[in-house]
Formats: structure tokens, C-alpha cells, sequence
């Protein structure tokens, strides 16, 4: 767990931007079961990847004709269990964070791992993004 003092900024780089906190098991499930539409999840890290990578690049990716119906994300290492619950939702991928995941109608359509994010600038992870949501959304 980190200080709260620490990771506020990183948490609200997202929620500042519309995406909504998901920090128990409880509001994950009630986002992630059963869902219709689409749902893009960030779940954050205090990594500088996070930072200089998949926040700027999910931010931009929102600058897009079409876009996700909703936006949630979770904080590793901060909210753990709600974390371990989302994870549940990416199988069959490992546990990844940063990670970027698209869900259409419930189903997950389109992942991005700290591989994809890692090394890449945050304009390559929006058009990727912005591609998926072309395809999805």
C-alpha cells in the first residue's frame, strides 16, 4: 500500500477526466457483470509508465468521435482487493499494471499489458486505443 497523499494526484489525473473510481470488489462487480455497451478500465500504478505512458494515453484516446459508454479504473497497490477483483475480468491474462481493457456487453475485447504500454508514447497507446473503440464502440 502506498500513502494516500502520494497516489491522490495519480488518482485523480483519471477521475479528473470522467473516469470513475472503482475501489472495492463491490463496485467492480456491479460495473464489470452483467454490463451492456462499453467500458474502458485503467487500472492505475504509480509507475513511471503509468505516469508518462497509459493516463496521458487514455486521456487521449477520449478525443475520438466514438468513445466508451463509461469509464472506470482501479489503483494497484492502493485498492488491492478491488484490484484482485478486476483482474478476475482480464483472465486469462496475467495480473499486468499499468493495463488499459476495452469490455463490450461484458466481454473483454481489447487489452493493453505493461508490454504494450512500457516504451511506448502516449499518442501510439491513444491510436491504439482510438482503433479499438472504431471496431467496439
Amino acid at each position: 500500500m502506498y500513502p494516500i497523499a502520494l497516489v491522490t494526484p495519480m488518482a485523480q489525473d483519471l477521475t479528473n477526466h470522467g473516469f470513475e473510481s472503482l475501489s472495492t470488489p463491490t463496485d467492480v462487480e456491479q460495473v464489470l457483470e452483467n454490463q451492456s455497451g462499453t467500458t474502458l478500465l485503467v487500472v492505475n500504478s504509480v509507475c513511471g509508465c503509468a505516469a508518462a505512458n497509459a493516463r496521458p494515453g487514455a486521456k487521449m484516446s477520449l478525443e475520438a468521435e466514438k468513445r466508451p459508454d463509461r469509464l472506470v479504473t482501479v489503483f494497484a497497490g492502493v485498492d488491492a482487493e478491488a484490484t484482485a477483483k478486476a483482474r478476475e475480468f482480464l483472465a486469462p491474462y496475467p495480473p499486468s499494471s499499468p493495463s488499459i481493457a476495452l469490455f463490450k456487453d461484458g466481454k473483454l475485447v481489447h487489452f493493453l499489458e505493461r508490454r504494450h504500454i512500457e516504451g511506448r508514447s502516449a499518442a501510439v497507446i491513444a491510436d491504439n486505443l482510438r482503433m479499438a473503440y472504431e471496431t467496439y464502440c
